[in-house]
């Protein structure tokens, strides 16, 4: 199947003003499945104008209508998702299922949304003098860049595009070239419920130019990005220099701590399905797993097991349960970094390889004997690779947690409350999930501390950061 995704301003699809596109692969067959226009200045000028004009109108909607109109995109999104599945499998790679999860997932973030659309609440403060009011409103900041990953094309663009328009506020995206139809499904369910003319644009292209050009610009009042560390820290310090307030939600490295006596079996289960989702391009994957010495050897062998069952292949394949890295140069650079550390000593376990066929696979891989001079332990792998090492000590356990600059997700497993007290003080995240998988539902708090990132997405926090706050007091 063919995927021409065009950009989407002012209400109208169209080709970019040169008519310039990029290829659209399928990772699992190294095929060219489609194009995707490529954005000029032209074209981004016509998109800040609609913006401006767009936010005009959709600011004066009310928080009822925008209510429902996030809730008829969200419905649009159910009832289509068995065609937009298919097109996001074939060009991210995720597996069919996974795919149906993330269109199910932005589905229920576009009705939070809507349903804080209505909660935008201010507040009377108590004044000094019985003649006078004072009032503390919440209005919708204005126009929105947001800047949006391929791993997750459609959910990422939902927690930024659904509380902006929840806000009142417009949006221009600049979502991902490697999954540009995936985006496109989300925005065309929102235009087909009936936002006004110009409160979403989405556009693709030059990621460095047209963030250059986007958010320095006047019109642009608020950013949200989320990507590498690297990436995050040039947009942070542009948005800076123009006053933009940013939300960036950057990358991790996310550590496991696992305690003696728990069920060993059930917490290898448990991550080997969180590690290997979406052959673990994900930004809050478990990486860094630490396990008490007196189940160490019991855990890694019951972890290898659980991944002797995975089955890598095309996500369109009935039974596969991992798919392949979204490119070839994803699919290098893990390799890479694989390679060096088995060349400083670590030992592969399971995995450490291609799959020899199409397409951009790599084993689900497994390393022991690491230690924190190989560059894997101190560079998110953002892939199907995850590292064991032994602990003596929780102090100890909770020390290499926090020795890196990241911040943004841990996990732990422990029938101690006195260690879950000690790791809800001390680790070092914006998210600490203990004893489950508890991340990134539409109604919790997402993101990080330190250099993964500052702002929050999801929750009643969610709005916050498009809504700005105005004090009016009158006297009579």
């Amino acid at each position: 199947m063919s995927h021409n995704t065009q950009l989407f301003i002012n209400g109208v699809w169209r080709d970019s003003a040169d008519r310039t596109t990029l290829d659209v692969t399928n990772p699992a067959t190294g095929e060219v499945i489609g194009s995707v226009a490529r954005a000029t200045h032209a074209d981004l000028d016509e998109a800040l104008a609609a913006a401006a004009a767009g936010f005009t109108e959709w600011k004066r909607v009310s928080g009822f209508e925008r209510y429902k109109a996030l809730r008829r995109a969200a419905d649009l999104l159910r009832e289509r998702v068995d065609g937009i599945a298919k097109i996001m499998t074939e060009e991210q790679g995720k597996p069919l299922a996974e795919s149906k999860v993330e269109i199910a997932i932005t589905a229920d973030i576009l009705d939070w949304a809507g349903e804080e659309a209505r909660r935008a609440y201010g507040r009377v403060i108590p004044a000094r003098a019985g003649n006078v009011t004072q009032l503390a409103v919440k209005e919708p900041i204005g126009p929105v860049a947001a800047f949006t990953p391929w791993n997750f094309p459609m959910s990422q663009v939902v927690r930024k595009i659904a509380p902006a328009l929840g806000a009142g506020c417009s949006v221009i995206v600049k979502a991902a070239e490697d999954t540009p139809a995936s985006a496109a499904a989300l925005v065309k369910a929102l235009s087909d419920a009936g936002l006004p003319t110009g409160a979403i644009n989405l556009v693709f292209g030059d990621p460095a130019d047209i963030s250059g050009y986007l958010i320095p610009h006047p019109i642009i009042r608020k950013i949200s990005f989320t990507g590498s560390v690297p990436v995050g820290k040039k947009l942070a310090e542009l948005a800076g220099r123009h006053m933009k307030r940013a939300t960036m939600e950057l990358g991790g490295h996310s550590p496991v701590i696992i305690t003696e006596a728990v069920d060993v079996d059930g917490v290898a289960a448990m991550l080997a399905v969180a590690k290997f989702r979406n052959a673990g391009q994900v930004c809050v994957s478990p990486t860094r797993i630490l396990v008490q010495e007196s189940v160490y050897d019991e855990f890694v062998t019951s972890f290898v097991n659980q991944i002797r069952a995975i089955k890598v292949g095309n996500g369109l394949e009935a039974g596969v349960t991992m798919g392949p890295l979204v490119n070839a140069r994803r699919q290098a650079a893990v390799e890479d970094l694989i390679a060096e550390a088995q060349q400083a000593g670590a030992n592969v376990r399971i995995g450490g390889n291609r799959v020899e066929n199409k397409g951009s696979f790599l084993q689900p891989t497994v390393l022991t004997e690491v230690d924190t001079s190989m560059r894997i332990m101190n560079e998110e792998p953002f892939g199907p690779v995850a590292m064991v090492q032994p602990f003596a000590s929780l102090q100890e356990a909770v020390e290499e947690a926090n020795r890196l600059p990241y911040g943004l997700a841990a996990f732990a497993f422990t029938n101690s409350v006195k260690a879950v007290a000690m790791l809800s003080d001390e680790v070092e995240a914006g998210m600490l999930t203990v004893n489950h998988l508890g991340l990134a539902l539409p109604e919790v708090p997402f993101g990080g501390v330190k250099d993964s990132g500052y702002g929050v997405e999801g929750g009643i926090e969610a709005m916050d950061a498009y809504l700005s706050t105005k004090f009016l007091t009158h006297a009579v």
